[in-house]
């Protein structure tokens, strides 16, 4: 997905639920803090997405502009309508969103997660497809472990889930670094 086609979706979720802000998760978020990510972040056709204040109406995006709706045989991508619950996100993800709004969005509003938001969302998914976008993201200077770990205490999770996260941040670190790639250390 490109990011004029994440403003299509943006667009199009605004017409179904006329609403005006939306809040994008998921891969697809990075495509606000940047514009044009290297081929390895751009593989997914699905941009996660809500609506901020009626988020309710998820579901309507979800069959307008869904997986296997005619616009996703259209367009070749589609949205997925989530809620704010998808994912576990640090408190004050908020404050570091990224707004896309431009003609193209019809002047509708998304607000893209931050590469480190995305990058601890995608580390408490922990699913092979987070391990490795995770790992893309440190391969290439998007975010470094010292950055993500010190969100790691912001996540509402538990002590032991925590634990876990830090581990897994510097083991992914760590396998990226014995790649041959340049990963600062903490």
């Amino acid at each position: 997905m490109t990011r004029e086609e994440l403003e299509h979706i943006i667009r199009a979720s605004g017409d179904i639920t006329d609403q005006y802000e939306f809040v994008i998760i998921g891969s697809q978020s990075m495509l606000g803090p940047v514009r044009n990510p290297e081929e390895v972040f751009l593989v997914s056709m699905e941009a996660d997405i809500y609506p901020l204040l009626a988020p309710e109406l998820a579901d309507k995006i979800d069959g307008a502009i869904g997986e296997g709706s005619q616009f996703h045989q259209a367009h070749g991508y589609y949205a997925q309508g989530v809620g704010p619950d998808t994912a576990t996100l640090p408190k004050d993800w908020m404050q570091r969103v990224h707004r896309v709004q431009n003609r193209n969005t019809n002047d509708r509003v998304g607000y893209c997660l931050d590469v480190l938001d995305l990058f601890l969302a995608k580390a408490a998914a922990g699913r092979e497809k987070d391990r490795e976008f995770c790992m893309a993201l440190f391969e290439h200077s998007y975010v470094t472990p010292a950055q993500v770990l010190k969100l790691v205490p912001t996540m509402p999770v538990d002590d032991m889930a925590q634990r876990t996260l830090r581990a897994t941040i510097r083991r992914w670190a760590k396998a990226v670094r014995d790649a041959g790639h340049n990963v600062p250390e903490e």
